[in-house]
């Protein structure tokens, strides 16, 4: 009888140890611990917002000032106080669009951004592919060149490109046995000049970013297309370049933001757009009816113009690189 009893108050003991061990702390019956859907997706968003804060006083508030000006009639006369600011709605814009310069002034942009990116993208990539060929000497004389290029000031590589090319007492003149030819008096030649000047300063974001790429393919990739007979130009075209897409897609768009809003050697090299204009881009032609023209409000119309270009032309990019299926 004690027997049974001892044994039957061992298996009560036993199943309540069963049932504490069971039961989370804190006496809760639920087990259901599970977070609910969606509670932790305002985590990234928490982390984001000192950044966001920042560059929405940095980017959104010049922005929508920008705007505003645009939408106003806004001369020097309205800054010094001596007449009232009037409200114009899209009057600055119906202005700038008669304007058969600005429709010139425009084409000639995209025309120059445009060589400008090909040709810095074709210089970088061509030498991010001979990083990787060259020993280490040579690589680094090459990095150490390139990083000089880009650190050099806009103004002060300006002006060296200048020198360079001056008609009285520039060397490449001599060495090209041209005399005292003048290229920025010509239209063609000055933009040739000011492209040369822009590639050069720019080439080594692509150059670096490009090889950094190059360097994290695996190279039984490239062992095996050589193996195959594929000539370098085939490697790149067919192998490096498809893997490499993410990266060409930001120095791309970067490129064509940098190039599109060009000033300081346009400014600089053709003396503020050239010889009646004629190397006038956007950025040179907001500038000069701001500041020189006092057309604050045209200026302003001039700037927000190029922030939708700029806008369309990375989305509609972006927009075609996800309907090839990649990953952005």
């Amino acid at each position: 009888m004690s027997s049974s009893t001892s044994s039957g108050a061992l298996a009560r003991r036993r199943v309540r140890v069963r049932r504490g061990l069971s039961r989370p702390r804190g006496g809760s019956r639920t087990s259901n611990t599970a977070p609910r859907p969606g509670a932790g997706s305002r985590t990234p968003w928490l982390y984001l917002a000192p950044a966001l804060v920042v560059l929405g006083g940095l980017l959104g508030y010049p922005i929508y000032q920008l705007g505003l000006i645009s939408l106003f009639h806004y001369t020097q006369a309205q800054v010094s106080g001596g007449e009232a600011t009037t409200f114009e709605g899209l009057g600055n814009y119906a202005r700038l669009f008669g304007d058969e310069q600005f429709w010139q002034v425009l084409l000639a942009t995209v025309v120059f951004a445009a060589a400008c990116v090909v040709c810095t993208l074709a210089v970088g990539c061509a030498l991010a592919v001979l990083l990787t060929r060259v020993r280490a000497v040579p690589r680094l004389a090459l990095m150490l060149a390139g990083l000089g290029a880009w650190a050099t000031p806009a103004v002060t590589g300006s002006t060296v490109w200048l020198f360079l090319f001056d008609a009285d007492f520039g060397p490449v003149n001599r060495v090209l046995g041209l005399g005292d030819h003048a290229w920025t008096y010509g239209r063609f030649s000055a933009f040739l000049l000011v492209l040369l000047e822009v590639v050069w300063c720019s080439f080594p974001f692509v150059m670096v970013t490009v090889y950094a790429g190059i360097r994290a393919v695996p190279s039984e990739v490239l062992e095996a297309a050589s193996l195959d007979g594929a000539s370098q130009w085939r490697i790149w075209r067919s192998v490096l370049a498809p893997m490499l897409r993410p990266i060409l897609v930001v120095v791309t768009i970067q490129s064509v933001i940098w190039d599109f809003k060009v000033f300081t050697q346009i400014y600089v090299m053709t003396g503020g757009g050239g010889i009646a204009g004629q190397n006038l881009v956007l950025n040179v032609y907001a500038y000069q009816q701001a500041f020189a023209s006092s057309q604050y409000s045209l200026g302003a119309a001039i700037g927000v113009v190029m922030l939708l270009i700029l806008l369309a032309v990375t989305l509609v990019y972006l927009r075609l690189l996800r309907r090839q299926g990649e990953e952005l």
